[in-house]
This record gives structure tokens, C-alpha cells and sequence, in this order.
């Protein structure tokens, strides 16, 4: 058992675990932060993204100990109490979800295109979303809550 300490949500945690352990697993099970979503045990889904020092990565293939130190944000970090994150307020504004599975790394991936200096347009943001599946939906209404998000994180002061 080795012990790792990181910032999660902005909040600074710690947990003794064994070395091979996931961060997927450590967020769910150590930390129950349950919206870290493990989908396909293969990294092909992308339902377990969350940011680790500003970047996006499948935690179910990173080991927990790499994010030893590092800056992580869960789909739980991203509204503020009762006020909802601008993409979670598109993604309901849009009604880009169905069972929600997915929604979690749609969510995170999305956050992560608004900080890109790309032009936010339907095939970008389709691209950018290569390794996100939805088994439910047609990605439409996910794409229009994306654009939208996106617009309005970028109009925020």
C-alpha cells in the first residue's frame, strides 16, 4: 500500500492504496465521486474522462499514482452548489442526454474544447469528440448543447 495525495475539485484528499489502482478506481471507490463513469474497461469509450492538471485523460488508463500531486477535476468539480456549469446548463437546455452514461466525459471533453483556440464549429466539435461514444443518441443534440456551451463559456468574463 502506498499513500497518494492529490487535489480533487479543489478540494486537497489522500489515500492509501496498492500501486497498481486506477484513477478511475480511486476516484469511485476512495473517493465516491460516482460521476466518473466506467464504461468499457478498453479506453474506447471515454465515459471515465476527467482533467488531470487541465488536460483530459481516460482514467481507466492512468494509474492513480501518476496523479500524485496533480490537479484533477471530476464532472462533480464542475458546477458551483446548486448553479450548474454553462455545458451542463447547455447539455440540459439541449436535451443532449438520454440514459446519461455518457454524459460525464461529454461533459468533461466539452469543458476542455471551449479552452481550445479552435474555431467551435459541428465538424470540430465532432472531431473533438473522437473517443466518446453514446450508445443512445445520434451525438445532434450533443453537438448543438456543445456549440452552445462552448459560446457561452467563451462569453463569460
Amino acid at each position: 500500500m502506498i499513500k497518494v495525495s492529490l487535489n480533487v475539485n479543489g478540494d486537497l484528499v489522500s489515500a492509501e492504496i496498492i500501486e497498481n489502482t486506477l484513477l478511475s478506481t480511486l476516484l469511485r471507490e476512495h473517493l465516491q465521486l460516482k460521476g466518473t463513469h466506467i464504461g468499457c474497461d478498453t479506453s474506447q469509450c471515454g465515459a471515465c474522462i476527467a482533467m488531470v492538471n487541465g488536460r483530459t485523460v481516460k482514467s481507466c488508463t492512468m494509474l492513480a499514482v501518476q496523479a500524485a500531486g496533480a490537479e484533477v477535476q471530476t464532472v462533480e468539480g464542475l458546477s458551483i452548489g446548486e448553479k450548474l456549469h454553462p455545458m451542463q446548463e447547455a447539455f440540459r437546455e439541449h436535451h443532449a442526454l438520454q440514459c446519461g452514461f455518457c454524459t460525464p466525459g461529454m461533459l468533461m471533453t466539452a469543458v476542455a474544447l471551449a479552452e481550445k483556440n479552435i474555431e467551435i464549429n459541428e465538424a470540430n466539435v465532432r472531431a473533438e469528440l473522437d473517443g466518446n461514444l453514446c450508445r443512445c443518441t445520434g451525438y445532434q443534440n450533443i453537438v448543438a448543447a456543445i456549440i452552445a456551451g462552448v459560446k457561452q463559456m467563451r462569453a463569460a468574463p
